[in-house]
């Protein structure tokens, strides 16, 4: 009788296969799924990672292997993304700078238009225009009107190439200054040249300025997000300050590699805006200096492909691509 069942089943598999049934597949995930953080252990990013890590686990019922891969930018870790198979076993949490920035620049071997699968937002964090307190207590209008005489002063940003770098090219387009341009390694040297004195201007964000402002070693004059942020609230945007229209916010997202399967697209997106919109999670990223960004795999990839566009265009004006 075992022998006959046998033989039966093995008919029928083979009848299936024959006329275009396809047999039963194993419901995703079936293993740990890898996300891979292209910037190193103890950074936003990856802080934003494991805050979320088990909250999806558990809506996924797997474990998540995370998996840090730092490198230009973040460009190593997507390198590694788009040889991966778009079966949703490997992730990849990335930010602008890697998915946007790097498209004008061409330091990347991957399209983010064409190489990836964008799943959802995670977390999003204006930039400050910061003054030292010798700088005095000057409103964004003034500082405008000082900014269009030639030579009166500079702004300091984050590196060449960088979200601060373009943020603060614009800042000069949008409000017709001609503050110079000056980079640094990073946030935290123009942090310590503000409250040094060393520099009158600069670009940064809350979570590297919030020490300062709450022990008044240096001034804010504006920040660039479209609405009041949750943790500066007192802080006034760039459009209520005089320059309407005025946005710009670094954030970071989960994006898989191109060609992953809806059904799977949308398990892993569930999962993400379910663990965003916990309260619990929301105010842990919150505490690091930015808002959750829940969002539909399509206006993941519609914001995407808007902020190319936007960026793409301050660099052209600027007459150098990021670098």
């Amino acid at each position: 009788m075992r022998r006959i069942a046998c033989a039966v089943s093995a008919a029928l598999l083979a009848a299936f296969s024959l006329i275009g049934i396809s047999q039963p597949t194993l419901a995703y995930p079936d293993r740990p799924i890898r996300l891979i953080v292209v910037f190193p252990p103890g950074g936003s990013s990856d802080s934003m990672a494991r805050i979320v890590q088990n909250f999806v686990e558990k809506q996924l019922g797997q474990s998540i292997v995370i998996e840090n891969r730092p490198g230009a930018g973040g460009a190593i870790g997507l390198e590694a993304l788009k040889k991966a198979e778009p079966d949703g076993y490997t992730i990849a949490m990335a930010g602008a700078g890697a998915l946007v920035t790097d498209v004008e620049s061409r330091l990347a071997s991957y399209d983010p238009r064409k190489d990836f699968t964008p799943i959802t937002g995670i977390g999003s964090s204006p930039f400050l225009l910061a003054a030292a307190n010798s700088f005095g207590d000057k409103s964004l209008k003034e500082v405008i009107e000082l900014g269009k005489k030639r030579g009166t002063g500079i702004i300091a940003h984050g590196g060449n190439g960088t979200l601060m770098h373009l943020t603060a090219e614009m800042f000069n387009q949008r409000a017709g200054t001609q503050f110079d341009l000056l980079p640094s390694r990073g946030m935290a040297p123009v942090l310590n040249d503000l409250m040094g004195g060393h520099i009158p201007l600069g670009i940064l964000d809350p979570p590297t300025a919030k020490g300062a402002i709450d022990g008044g070693q240096i001034k804010i004059v504006a920040i660039t997000s479209k609405d009041r942020f949750s943790i500066l609230p007192n802080i006034p945007t760039m459009a209520e300050a005089g320059l309407p229209g005025f946005e710009a916010t670094g954030w970071f997202g989960i994006v898989a590699p191109r060609g992953l399967p809806e059904n799977i697209t949308s398990k892993l997106n569930a999962a993400f805006v379910a663990a965003l919109k916990d309260p619990a999670i929301a105010d842990k990223i919150r505490s690091l200096g930015s808002e959750p960004m829940p969002m539909t795999s399509a206006q993941f990839r519609t914001y995407i492909d808007a902020e190319i566009d936007k960026w793409a265009a301050v660099s052209k004006a600027a007459g150098q691509p990021a670098k």
